[in-house]
């Protein structure tokens, strides 16, 4: 099954070296997740205020700037991965670098047959 691991943390909960660092260790994890065939993809964000949000209400669009919700701890990033189940999608958000800071949420992912 596939799983979604959704990094959350505050935007200054990391230094510049912390950062960097969090980078590499994500990195290595990836290239480990992808030896053992659990890796599908992960990308560190770019900061909230680069975030744009879209709703259409009525048939008319409403662009704004900034992230859809108000809160301490925004996404940050993401690794998409494979896992047998919750248990394992468990233990490798624990190995997540963000973990040590923030908060990984895990959501499997529903797969609609047909998509591309």
């Amino acid at each position: 099954m596939k799983y979604m691991l959704l990094i959350y943390m505050g935007e200054n909960a990391m230094n510049d070296s912390e950062r960097e660092q969090c980078y590499v260790d994500s990195t290595q994890l990836a290239h480990d997740l992808k030896t053992s065939g659990k890796y599908i993809s992960a990308n560190p964000l770019l900061p909230v205020s680069s975030a744009t949000s879209v709703r259409v209400r009525e048939g008319k669009r409403l662009v704004t700037d900034g992230p859809f919700a108000e809160t301490r701890e925004h996404l940050g990033g993401y690794f998409l991965i494979e896992a047998a189940n919750l248990d394992e999608a468990i233990g490798i958000a624990g190995r997540i670098p963000g973990a040590r800071k923030g908060t990984v949420e895990i959501r499997p992912v529903l797969e609609i047959p047909n998509l591309p």
